[in-house]
């Protein structure tokens, strides 16, 4: 009867981290974990979320730091080939 105990708790914890994945609370779905670990990256960002939120953030923060985004055109730009299909961006310039 003790292992009854055992199988009620597993799918209790279970329940519990689908209805948080659900709700958006954590994450195991290991899409942002930039490609490293796979799902076990999302399973550790999970309890990271829930047992060490600074950490998590902290972690959120450096992920989006490092992404470079596009720069933005400005007015003065000119059309930059666009209506021929090309874009053309120069990052050495910023």
């Amino acid at each position: 009867m003790e292992w009854a105990i055992g199988i009620g708790i597993a799918v209790v914890l279970i329940g519990l981290g689908v209805l948080a994945q659900r709700k958006g609370w954590i994450d195991v779905t290991g899409k942002h974990a930039s490609g490293r670990g796979g799902g076990v990256a999302g399973l550790v960002g999970g309890v990271d979320e829930v047992f060490a939120p600074m950490k998590y953030e902290a972690s959120k923060e450096l992920e989006r730091q490092t992404e470079l985004p596009a720069p933005a055109p400005v007015p003065g730009d000119g059309d930059k080939d666009i209506f021929k299909g090309n874009v053309k961006i120069d990052l050495d310039a910023l």
